[in-house]
């Protein structure tokens, strides 16, 4: 049987590229012309980065949130100082980056790290905003966002980060894409099938 050739390093940059740019361009064009109750829409961008934390790890999250937010900081409408999404989402990939290491143990994992994320994310840029004089960001404001910011992207989190999971499973190490096969002796063991 033939194995399978070696992802190489350049496959996992372009996909991770694609992904944010994906992500962007949906974020730009689809998810903030919602109309959901709050003002507030998933942030698909912040869902994408932790994805790729988790599948990557740390440093990977790290310069992929960087890269992200300061794509996010640059494209229009862009109302805010540059820079601020880029600081905030790269905090978010290195922190989820370092959780990468729990996910193959716990299943909610990935969705502790979106709503840890949403919550960082939403409270680091209203919190830079507020250092920077940005008139739009006080607590009132963040008290108001934050559950409603945190609920979105977990409800939105499957879909993407599953999309993401899907792109970059051709790069996963191989450790990881051996640890979720299951041999079919076990499956029928933990099914309660026997073979005759």
């Amino acid at each position: 049987m033939l194995n399978a050739p070696e992802a190489s390093p350049n496959g996992r940059r372009v996909i991770s590229a694609i992904v944010i740019v994906v992500a962007l361009v949906l974020q730009v064009s689809v998810a903030n012309r919602l109309p959901l109750p709050g003002g507030v829409t998933p942030d698909l961008v912040l869902l994408s980065v932790v994805a790729l934390a988790l599948v990557s790890g740390s440093l990977t999250g790290c310069v992929a949130g960087f890269c992200a937010g300061l794509a996010a900081d640059i494209v229009p409408p862009s109302d805010h100082t540059i820079g601020r999404y880029a600081l905030v989402y790269c905090i978010i990939g290195y922190v989820c980056g370092v959780a990468a290491a729990e996910m193959d143990r716990q299943s909610m994992v990935p969705f502790f790290a979106v709503a840890a994320g949403a919550l960082l994310g939403t409270v680091a840029y209203a919190a830079i905003g507020m250092l920077l004089g940005d008139p739009r960001a006080s607590w009132t404001i963040v008290a108001r966002v934050v559950p409603l910011q945190v609920l979105y992207d977990v409800v939105a989190s499957p879909f993407v980060v599953w999309c993401v999971l899907r792109a970059t499973r051709r790069y996963d190490r191989p450790e990881r894409r051996d640890r979720f096969s299951v041999p079919a002796a076990r499956y029928r063991a933990m099914s309660g099938r026997t073979r005759l």
